[in-house]
């Protein structure tokens, strides 16, 4: 505290931060976890002597050793099944699956016994169990490594399903993941494990109840998650060259949906518009615009929008694959027709 002219002025207070990537900062909470709890261990295809499919757990299995970073056979319905069972023994399992297409092989440990065990013992056994896994297209590896199966996992009940799109969340969101006595999905784009931020020395948790708006506006609500969200905010950007204001939320949290928060921003904008990589039937967007219709309908000065995933198997050929995505191009396209601009 300073003072200037006989009168208290507080300095701000400086936070020490570092530059570290969306990899980085998943590792770094998975290290961090296993220091602080020994119940807490990794598995999964390749996380020990490999570092991971993406390079997550890389350096991990030498400081915590193959009882705690556990490599698994090539078996998802295996090892996801060990993992279930952990976590009714005490254990904090989390399992690393490569991508959401091969978690469908483990579909069945997932969604009929992590999901239903503790309703189907009548709130006797909590399954307190991490899932991640990596989703979305973009990197040309098909329709086999590409999909985006998010919106699937948050269709059932006794699963909570995050989609963290910033480093901040990457950090923040395990360790109330890990918290939660009942299945959390975490589900990781493969873009972003480049993608750079700066972060304090001693980041805190995250909320892991609530979407969050990146920008804020006044003509149109654009909402999304995942890596769409960067998509969604330079289209922002530009639109606001052409006079428009566009607000931006990042969901965050597919499973329970934050109503909330995007129909209040809806209230103040009049317009939505919805962003989704995955497929435009049944979908995230599907869901979201019918409950914006039921609990919004009147706010409403335009029909909402939806901007989603082309219905193919995604493609290998990288033109057609950008083809099959969301763009900014596409977003920009969307915005300006409901605006009539």
């Amino acid at each position: 505290m300073n003072t200037n002219g006989g009168v208290a002025v507080l300095e701000p207070v400086r936070v020490e931060t570092r530059t570290i990537t969306y990899r980085e900062a998943v590792r770094e909470a998975i290290r961090e976890a296993m220091r602080q709890d020994e119940r807490v261990f990794l598995m999964g295809e390749d996380v020990g002597r490999y570092g991971g499919c993406f390079a997550v757990s890389m350096g991990l299995l030498e400081e915590f050793g193959p009882e705690r970073i556990r490599d698994t056979p090539l078996s998802e319905s295996a090892f996801t099944g060990a993992g279930i069972g952990a976590a009714l023994n005490g254990m904090r399992p989390i399992v690393e699956i490569m991508t959401c297409n091969f978690s469908l092989l483990a579909a069945d440990q997932i969604v009929n016994n992590a999901a239903t065990l503790l309703h189907m013992s009548g709130g006797l056994f909590n399954v307190p169990i991490v899932i991640r896994m990596s989703t979305g297209g973009g990197k040309q590896l098909a329709a086999q490594h590409s999909h985006s199966w998010e919106g699937w996992y948050a269709h059932v009940p006794g699963l909570k399903v995050l989609i963290p799109a910033t480093v901040e969340d990457a950090r923040g969101m395990l360790q109330p993941a890990l918290e939660d006595p009942d299945p959390v999905l975490i589900f990781e784009n493969s873009l972003l494990y480049t993608r750079k931020a700066e972060l304090p020395i001693n980041p805190k948790s995250v909320d892991i109840k609530k979407a969050k708006v990146h920008r804020e506006g006044t003509d149109l609500t654009i909402i999304t998650f995942g890596a769409s969200l960067y998509k969604a905010l330079d289209a922002a950007d530009l639109l606001a060259d052409a006079g428009v204001s566009a607000e931006v939320i990042d969901l965050r949290v597919l499973r329970p949906l934050d109503d909330a928060t995007y129909i209040n921003s809806i209230a103040k904008t009049h317009r939505a518009l919805i962003v989704d990589e995955g497929w435009r039937s049944v979908g995230m967007s599907a869901e979201i615009s019918a409950r914006i219709m039921e609990q919004a309908f009147y706010e409403l000065d335009a029909p909402v929008e939806r901007v989603a995933g082309v219905e193919v198997p995604m493609p290998y050929a990288k033109h057609l694959e950008q083809a099959a995505m969301p763009q900014v191009e596409t977003i920009m396209a969307a915005a300006k027709q409901m605006l009539g601009i």
